[in-house]
């Protein structure tokens, strides 16, 4: 019997099992295809804050990157580089939104390097930029780390019973608790209210002679230099679909598209692409993460009929799995939001502390009956 079932390894599930183990619990760990196979292997794992000018989203990930700075520093020094962070506008309204979060900001901004600047295209130079400390995480490294300790097992989940006070997972392994960390492919649980995009993320290892000291983003994501060798990466497809789409993914074409929109940026010689990493990264509807219990659908239809149509439902009324708990829909913030997203979740099942309703599953449901 374990304490937790982790079904999912990239980071998400990876920094959920590092929680658990840290707190001396038992934890099992389970993914299809390996550790950071899928989106989170193919990210670019940039630890960075959201340049806009307000919003959920952005006070959300301003806390994630102050705390998972920190995490990574503290805990996996040798899986996170730090190095300063350079967000350049795509257009106008990118300007004026870096405008506004400059102007509002409490983090401590810095110059561009003069290194770096010398190296930036002249349509970059001419757009507003920001320029911050911030880092870059070993994404396949720190995966693994975090979840040492855990048992792995690479096989699919097929079956999720719950009997009497815990779960079964494929008629062999028994858990009280179990989260869900399935990114943007199938859930096993199936709840009509639950729906998450999935985004195609392609990053690809180069070598080139151009020596880059900082993160870059702007069309796509550029890493600081590592002995020769950068990172160009991005979400950058939403029509594809592994599961949904009968044609392969265009790796060449991939490639292509990120290297012509990283020479929008900044001048790279002699680049020679060294290797390509793919996966689906998940994002809700909101663009607010989901982490949490999830609602027993029919069951709160049945039990809460005069209290669904409410402006501001009680989520308390609502009628949950037992021990049954996701952390999903990051989108291109993974790394940034895990480990504090991770914390919260839990500090939620083994301490009984409280989940912000803008962060619970059951905000969809409480949407999805409204509709009905």
């Amino acid at each position: 019997m374990y304490d937790v079932a982790i079904i999912g390894a990239g980071i998400n599930g990876c920094s959920v099992a590092y929680e658990f183990i840290k707190e001396g619990k038992r934890v099992i760990l389970f993914d299809k295809e390996g550790i950071a196979s899928g989106g989170s292997g193919a990210a670019g794992a940039f630890i960075s804050p959201k340049f806009s000018k307000a919003g959920e989203l952005k006070e959300l990930l301003h806390d994630a990157f102050v705390y998972s700075y920190d995490f990574y520093g503290k805990n996996f020094s040798l899986c996170f580089t730090k190095a300063p962070l350079v967000h350049i506008a795509k257009d106008e309204r990118d300007e004026e939104a870096l405008h506004v979060y400059k102007q509002k900001t409490e983090l401590p901004l810095q110059k561009i390097p003069a290194s770096l600047e010398k190296k930036l295209t002249a349509e970059a130079k001419k757009r507003e930029n920001i320029c911050l400390e911030a880092g870059v995480v070993d994404a396949q490294r720190i995966c693994n780390d975090m979840s040492c300790g855990a048992k792995f097992v690479q096989e699919k989940v097929e079956t999720l019973v719950y009997n009497d006070d815990y779960w079964v997972i494929n008629e062999t392994y028994s858990a009280k608790n179990v989260v869900l960390a399935t990114g943007a492919y199938d859930m096993l649980i199936k709840e009509p209210y639950i729906q998450l995009r999935g985004v195609w993320g392609h990053r690809i290892d180069i070598t080139t002679a151009t020596q880059n000291p900082c993160s870059i983003h702007q069309y796509v994501s550029i890493s600081p230099s590592n002995d020769g060798k950068l990172a160009i990466g991005a979400t950058h497809n939403v029509h594809y679909h592994p599961e949904k789409t009968q044609e392969p993914y265009d790796i060449e074409q991939g490639r292509a598209e990120l290297l012509e929109k990283a020479a929008k940026t900044m001048q790279l010689e002699n680049v020679e692409v060294l290797k390509d990493y793919t996966g689906l990264r998940s994002g809700s509807f909101d663009y607010m993460p989901m982490v949490g219990s999830l609602v027993l659908s029919n069951e709160t239809l049945l039990t809460c009929k005069g209290s669904l149509h409410v402006k501001k439902p009680d989520f308390t009324e609502y009628v949950y799995y037992p021990n049954l708990f996701m952390i999903n829909g990051s989108g291109g913030y993974g790394f940034v939001l895990a480990p504090y997203l991770a914390k919260i979740l839990t500090e939620h099942i083994l301490h009984g502390k409280d989940i912000s309703e803008r962060i619970s599953p059951a905000r969809f449901f409480a949407r999805w009956a409204k509709k009905r």
